[in-house]
């Protein structure tokens, strides 16, 4: 899963070469949708998530539809590495949003200090590694964390009882459906090479309908607590790819804010030990690049 969910970042990055950010999240979802729908239509998921249509919009604008579409719109400007490595802020804005929201009632010193330490990271892969020009781009970066921390506490508290393979395959569904207009009229008066059709393609059924059954079955087998820890595997996924495929470069500044957005991640996110097994969610969302 880290690696499925760490090459988001790498074929992103081919594919927007020559393929509108539109028309790429329309051919992600829209293979996802072919492939999941039947998936779910044969395991019977796909009537029980009719009645909460309302809320699956919501969550597949916060962790599909808006942020593939941001991510694929940043990696225009940015570095596949730089990209997948700010995704890994996302932990951080989930402690976060989860205390402005109530979910989380303390905030000890430890936490306090790993979102501190988390967020210097994020300061110094901007301030090391980006130009004045870009600063739209990490924004958009920005916003996709905030969806894929978003995404989750929508499965928590108002998705949770339902199939998880039905609501994903509703979810692409509905981005397909969406994307679909404008993302086809962007797609025919273009010329996408080979290369990155390629790309979109391998997205679309690897790092979409494949991923998500596997993360789901990967839940069932551990947990979704000890199932997000391929969050901190993934951006270094990412990060090896972008400097080895594409030759991206690797500085001291990205390393090592790399490495404060992990340990702040770790402190601000773990649980005391008695309070883990009460705490541990029925439902579990992934950051799926």
């Amino acid at each position: 899963m880290s690696v499925i969910w760490g090459v988001p970042y790498l074929f992103i990055k081919i594919a927007v070469a020559s393929i509108s950010p539109a028309s790429l999240v329309f051919l992600r979802t829209g293979i996802g949708m072919v492939l999941l729908l039947p998936v779910a239509a044969f395991r019977r998921e796909i009537r029980p998530v009719l009645p909460a249509w309302r809320w699956i919009a919501v969550y597949t604008a916060a962790e599909i539809a808006g942020p593939w579409l941001f991510l694929s719109t940043a990696e225009q400007h940015l570095s596949s590495s730089l990209s997948g490595l700010l995704i890994a802020a996302v932990p951080l804005i989930g402690a976060l949003l989860a205390r402005l929201t109530g979910s989380e009632h303390q905030m000890d010193g430890r936490r306090v200090a790993g979102l501190v330490v988390g967020l210097g990271g994020v300061a110094a892969l901007v301030g090391l590694n980006i130009s004045s020009s870009n600063l739209t781009s990490v924004v958009e970066v920005g916003l996709c964390t905030i969806g894929y921390a978003v995404g989750p506490m929508i499965i928590a508290r108002r998705l949770s009882h339902l199939p998880p393979v039905g609501v994903v395959a509703a979810s692409l569904a509905l981005s397909a459906v969406a994307y679909g207009p404008l993302g086809v009229a962007q797609l025919l008066g273009g010329a996408p090479t080979a290369r990155a059709l390629a790309a979109a393609a391998t997205l679309g059924v690897v790092c979409t309908a494949v991923a998500f059954v596997l993360f789901f079955a990967l839940i069932a087998e551990i947990g979704p607590v000890r199932a997000t820890v391929i969050t901190y595997f993934n951006p270094a996924v990412a990060l090896v790819l972008g400097v080895t495929v594409l030759g991206e470069p690797l500085r001291a500044g990205t390393v090592a804010g790399f490495a404060l957005i992990l340990a702040g991640s770790s402190m601000a996110t773990r649980r005391p030990a008695a309070g883990r097994a009460a705490a541990e969610p029925r439902g579990a969302a992934g950051t799926g690049g």
